[in-house]
């Protein structure tokens, strides 16, 4: 496995995490309607998509939720787990991600794929859910940048503003030397794994929370 880079500077999934993708700027979508699809990114802050074996174990999990589900990527850069989703079936997604070439790039892709189910913001992850949803979601993906204390932020944002819907889906990624915030009492952990130096987990809220 190659070194890791010094950490960059914020950027969606701005992070040289070990087993990711090489600094080449290509994501292949690995199921669904757009399976085996190449689309590019630009290489900004050094984003890495979420690794192939990584997506297929996150949407095994997922396998009867995706179809017809709303999602929320942050963090989006590559667009590699909201792109995902859709190609499996998700109604609807929106991409949040700061960085305005990323931003456009996904705007780009999601031409090339003639999707019009997906909305690209340009906006800080966590200006964002300050604002509040209009309709909650049925599945949140967060895979922000390693060593900056995202996790710790955006957990108490994501259930004041009730971004999940009841029964509703949580996906992490984080370093696997951090050991995970502690997430909303309503949070039921599903499933956890690590792979190298990335430690991934799914929740459940649950769906008794009102």
């Amino acid at each position: 496995m190659a070194p890791r880079r010094p950490p960059p500077q914020k950027t969606g999934r701005a992070t040289a995490k070990t087993g990711h993708q090489s600094s080449s700027g290509e994501l292949r979508i690995i199921g669904g309607d757009w399976r085996s699809r190449v689309l590019r990114f630009p290489d900004a802050g050094g984003v890495r998509p979420s690794p192939a074996r990584i997506r297929e174990t996150l949407f095994n999990w997922l396998n009867f939720h995706t179809a017809g589900s709303r999602c929320l990527d942050l963090f989006a850069g590559s667009g590699a787990l909201g792109l995902e989703a859709l190609s499996r079936g998700a109604a609807q997604a929106t991409l949040v991600d700061h960085t305005p070439a990323l931003a456009q790039s996904l705007q780009d892709n999601l031409r090339l794929l003639k999707s019009d189910k997906a909305t690209v913001i340009c906006q800080d992850v966590a200006g964002y859910l300050r604002a509040g949803p209009n309709t909650a979601f049925d599945i949140v993906f967060m895979d922000p940048p390693f060593r900056q204390n995202w996790l710790e932020r955006l957990f108490p944002l994501l259930e004041a503003g009730h971004w999940v819907r009841p029964g509703g889906w949580v996906y992490v990624e984080h370093e696997s030397e951090l050991v995970t915030p502690v997430v909303p009492q309503s949070w039921q952990l599903h499933r956890q794994k690590t792979a190298g130096q990335v430690t991934y987990s799914l929740y459940r809220l649950d769906p008794e929370t009102e």
